[in-house]
């Protein structure tokens, strides 16, 4: 049976640390798994712009000694309005795996639907899970394992906040969010978090104790013209050296990038010694790699 990757919870808990942990093992040793996709090729769908997803995903096709192939909207038929039925399995004929970062989940769904061959999601408006597999790559490479830790969620409840719920559910950390009103995340998945997940509208209330404190922009790609709106809605969620101390002592910074200094985060924090943003974003190489790995290799 095909597997698919589209949220977080299309793996076990076991698969998935079974993930990060080949992960570190190609993060420690680049020539491990040189081979693994020789001769297989990602079609990589972006209708949405991207710095490290492409990136990341490309590279790490190439360093398995496969390719990348990239697809924009402006450059297939999906720009003249193909079904995505179709689209799916005529790419699927022919490539080993597909990657979509777009705006709409129950597109990605679809596609998956008629597909014959792995769809990784890299983005959509409900879930972002490539981004968890590196983040909880990089708490780990820190603080270890994240069972039984506490991270904080600051700002807009997005598709980033809504992955964090689902993995505080599969790996057993708690989690604790604070958004203004209004911006809350996917409410079924906090119904499905139970007591692992806790709502807050004070930052200094879900931060208390915090293991990790993590973040956003505040208003993501395709929001830009709620921009203004959203600056007065979010003024005291910025994460800064003052709702910080509120963290543990040894508490970690993240942030998936790109960051808007000033506003969602000071640059205090974000360049500072409890930041490990780079080393998260880097193991977005190392973490696609593994889970590439997991996907196609069986197929």
């Amino acid at each position: 049976m095909t597997r698919h990757f589209l949220n977080l919870s299309d793996l076990s808990s076991t698969e998935l640390k079974k993930v990060l942990t080949r992960a570190a093992e190609l993060k420690a040793d680049r020539s491990l798994a040189r081979n693994a996709l020789a001769g297989k090729t990602l079609a990589m769908i972006f209708s949405k712009s991207s710095t490290r997803t492409r990136v990341s995903f490309e590279t790490a096709m190439v360093q398995m000694g496969g390719h990348g192939l990239f697809l924009s909207p402006r450059d297939t038929q999906l720009g003249r309005g193909e079904p995505l039925s179709d689209t799916a399995k005529v790419i699927s004929s022919m490539c080993d795996g597909i990657m979509v970062r777009n705006d709409s989940q129950a597109d990605l769904e679809e596609m998956a639907a008629h597909s014959r061959v792995p769809v990784i999601n890299a983005l959509t408006e409900l879930s972002h899970p490539c981004q968890i597999l590196a983040d909880i790559q990089a708490f780990q490479e820190v603080k270890g394992d994240i069972r039984g830790k506490k991270v904080a969620w600051i700002g807009d409840g997005n598709n980033v906040c809504n992955s964090w719920i689902e993995a505080a559910r599969i790996l057993e950390f708690d989690l604790s969010i604070a958004c203004p009103e209004g911006h809350d995340p996917y409410q079924p998945w906090l119904n499905d978090a139970g007591s692992r997940v806790q709502t807050f509208r004070n930052p200094v209330d879900a931060v208390k104790d915090a293991d990790l404190v993590t973040t956003d922009v505040w208003a993501s790609m395709g929001q830009e013209d709620e921009q203004a709106e959203r600056e007065q809605k979010f003024a005291g969620f910025q994460v800064n050296t003052a709702l910080m101390s509120h963290a543990k002592s040894d508490a970690i910074f993240m942030h998936c990038l790109p960051a808007h200094r000033g506003e969602e985060v000071s640059a205090e924090v974000i360049d500072g010694p409890q930041s490990v943003v780079f080393a998260e974003a880097e193991n977005r190489l190392h973490a696609q790699k593994a889970l590439l790995e997991f996907l196609l290799s069986a197929e």
